[in-house]
């Protein structure tokens, strides 16, 4: 605005001077006309280059003016674009808020969740802790137990193993003891903590006869005399027949007769021995029916018609130990 208000002031100058020259051209001499001219001349140079100056500040400004507005163009769009991003910022932080909200509900319920399943895990693990301890007071309670059955087994394995060597020192007296009548129907064996001294018919008795001979009476009394050094065995005299029927004459009427008869005269010799208490002595008849051998054949009819007696040690002190315990 400035530059044409200023533009407008010389041209009215410039119209002013030419009127004045026009009104006084006829009053002045040439050579004041001539400066007037030359005076008009650089008036209107200046005019000229004021134009020109004019003009090159229009583009200029036209140029600045431009660029001005490109740039508020440019400013404008990031503002635009700011506003978007600005809005699309709100959006998410909405979107963000939202989320967190639930997630927050969410989180508060689990967390509850959670709590109560706690609180029931410590119950139920409270519970479980009473019950291990109530577990380990019965384990101990067993532990202190099977430690007194413990020592009550090996207390009774103790007794269990001295009987045991006094029975393998019982079969090696009698074996000693019966040296002379081994392979003549005689067997000395130990089997299941007991002392089995067999002996056949044929060394202690004639055929259908219960009287001891003089050979059998030798082997019992030497029996007998270990016996009587052993005062805590037990001894079962069992009679053994075949199974030939009894057919000889007397009292005797079976097999089991005479095998109980056999029997008892064993336990005749044994009792004559006063070291040996008879309340040791057991007499048994077992007839036909406890066989070794082969009834069918003459060696197993000979096995079967035999004498055992099944030495036993006293159970006195293992029935102490059970008792007391």
């Amino acid at each position: 605005m400035a530059t044409i208000n200023a533009q407008k002031r010389i041209t009215r100058q410039l119209f002013l001077v030419l009127g004045t020259l026009v009104t006084l051209q006829s009053c002045v001499s040439s050579k004041l006309y001539e400066g007037l001219q030359e005076e008009q001349r650089l008036l209107a140079q200046q005019y000229q280059n004021s134009l020109d100056s004019l003009d090159v500040h229009r583009t200029n400004t036209q140029w600045t003016k431009a660029a001005a507005e490109k740039a508020l163009n440019a400013c404008n769009e990031q503002v635009m674009a700011l506003m978007a991003q600005e809005n699309a910022l709100t959006h998410n932080l909405a979107r963000l808020q939202s989320t967190y909200d639930a997630l927050s509900m969410n989180s508060a319920q689990a967390l509850s969740d959670n709590l109560a399943q706690n609180q029931d895990l410590l119950a139920a693990l409270a519970q479980k802790e009473q019950e291990l301890a109530s577990e380990a007071t019965r384990l101990k309670a067993l532990e202190l137990a099977l430690d007194q059955r413990t020592a009550q087994i090996d207390e009774l394995q103790a007794v269990i193993s001295a009987k045991d060597a006094q029975m393998n020192d019982l079969k090696l007296a009698i074996s000693a003891a019966l040296t002379q009548f081994e392979g003549k129907g005689l067997t000395v064996e130990q089997r299941g903590g007991k002392v089995y001294v067999s002996m056949e018919n044929k060394l202690l008795f004639a055929s259908g006869s219960w009287s001891v001979n003089t050979r059998g009476r030798s082997a019992v009394e030497a029996i007998s005399t270990v016996l009587g050094a052993n005062k805590d065995i037990a001894v079962l005299i069992e009679g053994h027949t075949d199974s030939v029927p009894y057919s000889g004459q007397g009292p005797i009427e079976n097999n089991w007769d005479l095998s109980t008869k056999r029997a008892t005269a064993i336990v005749g010799i044994l009792v004559e021995n006063p070291d040996i208490d008879a309340s040791r002595l057991t007499a048994a008849g077992r007839s036909m029916y406890a066989p070794l051998g082969d009834n069918a054949t003459t060696q197993g009819r000979a096995k079967n018609r035999r004498i055992e007696l099944v030495l036993t040690p006293r159970l006195d002190a293992l029935s102490q130990l059970l008792e007391r315990h």
